[in-house]
């Protein structure tokens, strides 16, 4: 009887000894001379977040911490303000510890290779901080959905946007996820380009970038955390602190699909977790309620484009808002829909602040996934279905405020807005392309019988719900446009003329961006010039203009 008591004991230990997890320990140190190893001279740091996902603890006075940790676990340190992590060749900041004795216990199945194996756990695993001059005033450059499909399309991503963008003084860069287009291959290739900017690059992960074979969301990240690390984790800069957070939550392998998927893919919802909800609890807990907090995520919490759709909504969005209640100084940036869109969290969509959250969905590097007839440089137009144009974007902090800056690739920073006519006659559209040139019957000169029937139409490449615009003609008084939901002509008839250069899935979707004002129906013949005076979410101003011709026949 005892014997088999025994057994069954050291059978139960057995069992659950890999759960019990093994304890991890180190120190967080200023490496003054930059070899990235703790000399005796140099001290520990307190105060520092570190991590495994789950439980989030601060280094004592001394910079040591201690933490339990499971196999497959990732360490990360959330980097305090005033100091900078290692960099490697590619300009990846390293920030993290991957623990994976036996490497990706389903690498063989994934497809893609995963995590590598790292051993036994050291003894003291260390992190290394750099002190640098502490900014209260600085740029990021933020980058939405660049995802190429394949070696072309890298090399549109390569010309369109990172040549533009090689010498920037920014503290840091961001891409927002949908880095690729499901090929996990061209992540070395990706980061290898986009090191050419030359300053440190953070990335986070969408949901092209899933071990699709995983059978379910535990192991869907293994590929890009061999890459990049943890798929969420946190970073300060001055008084802000960043959260990259991971909005999309693999369902499985052939899980959740009607049809066939011809990579194996099974379907992805909008959700956090309980476990990155915690860790988001502990990681805030740390972080003083003065300063600013900005969040990064792939799946925006909320979408116009669906309000019932788990693709594009975070399900768990009310855990995430409430957890940030009593914070004052807040932004969401998402990707995810290529397409700009500004959303405003109050009381009634579960956040209970002083002043509501805004949610800013970027416009995609992409725009129209790389297709669309191509410009003078070989490069796809690429104009997002909202009819925007593909670009980057600049964040500028001063202190705890913040506004974010879109910049349309390859074109002028003043470039924001496009200014069209908008006509009865064009509802033929589709017969009409036989006849008119591309662009022409948007600009096309306006009889005086069809001015009743026209109306100026504004699209504010960035623009949201609290942008006011007014328009101006011939020098007169301004007078307000009014903002319109409605699909963008110009986009429509873009579509539809370069049908088969424009990827099978793209079509002109409406534009929560567009204002709109009559012309004046006593305008005499000839040339007019319009102006239109814009200011955006932010309270930046832009300014566009064009001249019309008004004809009598």
């Amino acid at each position: 009887m005892k014997r088999a008591l025994v057994v069954w004991f050291l059978s139960f230990v057995l069992f659950f000894l890999p759960a019990l997890g093994e304890s991890a320990r180190g120190l967080v140190f200023e490496d003054l001379n930059g070899n990235g190893q703790r000399d005796t001279s140099e001290p520990g740091i307190a105060g520092v977040a570190v991590s495994d996902g789950r439980t989030v603890v601060l280094s004592d006075a001394n910079g040591l911490y201690e933490l339990e940790i499971e196999a497959e676990s990732i360490l990360f340190i959330s980097k305090p303000a005033g100091f900078a992590v290692p960099l490697d060749e590619q300009n990846r900041p390293q920030f993290y510890y991957r623990h994976y004795p036996e490497g990706s216990k389903t690498a063989g199945e994934l497809r893609f290779r995963g995590v590598d194996a790292t051993g036994s756990l050291p003894k003291s695993v260390d992190f290394p901080l750099t002190r640098v001059v502490p900014q209260e005033n600085f740029q990021v450059l933020l980058l939405a959905d660049t995802q190429p499909q394949n070696e072309a399309e890298l090399q549109f991503l390569r010309d369109d946007i990172l040549a533009e963008l090689g010498g920037s003084d920014a503290a840091f860069g961001l891409t927002l996820g949908d880095i690729l287009y499901d090929d996990l291959a061209l992540f070395p290739r990706y980061s290898a380009l986009v090191s050419t900017v030359g300053i440190p690059w953070y990335n986070l992960p969408g949901n092209h970038e899933i071990n699709y074979l995983a059978k379910d969301h535990s192991h869907a990240r293994e590929t890009f955390k061999r890459h990049f690390g943890p798929a969420y984790y946190s970073f300060n800069y001055g008084r802000v602190h960043f959260v990259a957070l991971d909005t999309v939550h693999y369902l499985g392998q052939g899980v959740g699909r009607e049809e066939v998927h011809p990579r194996g893919a099974g379907s992805y919802v909008g959700k956090l977790g309980d476990q990155q909800l915690e860790w988001l609890r502990q990681d805030l807990a740390a972080v003083p309620k003065n300063h600013l907090v900005v969040l990064t995520m792939h799946i925006p919490l909320a979408s116009r484009l669906g309000a019932d759709d788990p693709t594009i909504n975070v399900a768990d969005r009310r855990e995430l808002l409430a957890q940030l209640e009593g914070r004052r100084h807040l932004l969401a940036l998402a990707g995810h829909m290529h397409q700009s869109e500004h959303i405003y969290f109050g009381q009634e969509e579960g956040f209970a602040g002083e002043e509501a959250l805004h949610q800013h969905t970027l416009s995609a590097a992409s725009g129209s996934w790389w297709s669309g007839p191509l410009d003078p440089r070989g490069i796809p137009t690429a104009w997002q279905w909202d009819g925007a144009p593909n670009g980057y974007y600049l964040l500028h902090v001063d202190g705890t405020d913040a506004r974010v800056e879109f910049r349309a690739a390859g074109k002028r920073a003043t470039d924001q807005m496009r200014i069209v006519l908008d006509s009865a006659f064009h509802g033929a559209l589709e017969t009409n392309l036989l006849y008119y040139r591309p662009g022409e019957l948007l600009n096309a000169p306006v009889d005086q019988e069809q001015l009743h029937s026209t109306e100026v139409l504004v699209n504010l490449f960035d623009g949201g719900p609290n942008s006011r615009l007014t328009l101006r003609i011939d020098g007169g008084e301004p007078f307000p446009m009014q903002p319109v939901v409605r699909l963008d002509p110009f986009i429509e008839e873009l579509y539809a003329r370069y049908r088969t250069l424009v990827k099978a899935w793209v079509d002109p979707q409406p534009s929560h961006h567009l204002w709109s004002a009559p012309l004046p129906t006593d305008l005499s013949p000839g040339p007019h010039h319009l102006e239109v005076l814009a200011v955006d979410e932010y309270g930046l101003h832009h300014q566009g203009q064009r001249v019309i011709e008004v004809i009598s026949r």
